[in-house]
């Protein structure tokens, strides 16, 4: 890299905004994959989509060695799961989605007659405690439930809702202090971005690789790795670096004995594990140390929980590393990254692949 201290462009952080506010969630990441696909399509070669919407850019496709960068392209959000008589919607997670943040917060639900606005309703206060002498009632699955301000359940159908409709918060990116991303579905778009952007330094740094780079943006990562599984057999790679996120634990009631010691701002973070290949582990902590580039270190136990799992375990087994991205909040409106980090995880990949020859041995023996 010609900038030891790489730094995010005005027009790549145009196209973070635009990738990040353009809602995907999970089973219809389609809009967000197109976004992504115009960004990155000058920088490569060729790109292609599978049949459940993965997005591929390539770099060098004639290539017999194949290494892959990846994230995920999916949010979580909700499903209409059940309307009342008198025009009440309960719902259905898509993914992790988090039942204790939805009281009060606004939504939007996807029609095929457009985006209907709806809100996620909760009695007030006085009438919950206090009064009645009773425990006050938490929000749990089968209490939250979303006001479209219609009283019927045929006044909700009119509106184009059925179940089976998703529906996405539509709470947009923000920066704090300078310093920090904030905002949802930062896991893991904010990797579609970061990949993205080490196609950029590649093709404008004039860089030649001496294998095949597939950047890969997955699907589905949110209910259980599928779209990496899926692509991992079209791809068939012969390495795969896969950048997620992690729990920045320093915030108030994070348990660091159970969750571990990261921390926003302190860099990337490397993950150790079985899933890990160890020589590749060990060729990316080389070259953060030639870099110098802060990390952290991470110990993921039986499997990272990642798209890396899906890639380490497919058939024959994939050289495999997971980089994360420390974050606040997960899984939340408000998630929220630091832009050195970001900064960092782009020039570690980047300079990572500067260091990967054609047919490189990852064998232990």
């Amino acid at each position: 890299m010609t900038n030891k201290s790489f730094k995010i462009n005005k027009d790549a952080e145009k196209f973070l905004f635009k990738y990040l506010n353009n809602p995907s969630p999970t089973g219809y990441e389609s809009e967000g994959q197109k976004i992504w696909l115009e960004r990155i399509k000058s920088y490569v070669d060729e790109t292609f989509v599978d049949t459940y919407g993965t997005a591929v850019a390539v770099i060098n496709p004639k290539a017999k060695y194949k290494v892959v960068i990846e994230a995920h392209a999916d949010e979580i959000s909700w499903y209409v799961h059940y309307i009342t008589k008198d025009g009440f919607i309960y719902v259905r997670r898509n993914g992790g989605s988090d039942h204790m943040i939805a009281p009060s917060k606004r939504v939007n639900i996807h029609t095929k007659n457009g985006m209907i606005p709806a809100v996620f309703g909760w009695p007030a206060i006085h009438t919950r405690s206090g009064l009645s002498g009773k425990s006050e009632d938490t929000p749990k699955m089968n209490n939250i439930f979303l006001d479209c301000g219609c009283t019927s359940k045929d006044e909700v159908e009119k509106l184009g809702i059925h179940v089976g409709c998703v529906i996405t918060y539509p709470d947009e990116l923000i920066t704090l202090n300078k310093k920090y991303y904030v905002g949802r579905a930062l896991d893991n778009r904010i990797g579609g971005f970061m990949i993205a952007e080490v196609a950029r330094l590649l093709k404008e740094n004039n860089k030649e690789l001496p294998f095949g780079l597939y950047i890969t943006n997955a699907v589905q990562e949110e209910v259980g790795l599928r779209g990496a599984q899926m692509i991992v057999e079209n791809i068939k790679p012969d390495v795969a670096i896969v950048t997620d996120v992690c729990h920045d634990t320093q915030t108030p009631m994070i348990n660091k004995i159970e969750q571990g010691d990261f921390t926003a701002g302190d860099g990337p973070v490397i993950a150790y594990g079985p899933a890990v290949q160890n020589n590749l582990r060990e060729l990316i902590i080389d070259t953060a140390e030639k870099e110098k580039i802060k990390f952290q270190r991470y110990a993921a136990s039986r499997i990272t929980g990642t798209d890396t799992d899906a890639f380490a375990y497919a058939t024959g087994g994939v050289a495999s590393a997971l980089i994360s991205l420390p974050l606040r909040y997960m899984h939340t409106t408000v998630e929220m990254v630091h832009k050195s980090d970001v900064e960092n995880v782009i020039k570690l990949i980047y300079e990572t692949l500067l260091n990967i020859e054609d047919a490189h041995n990852f064998n232990y023996l």
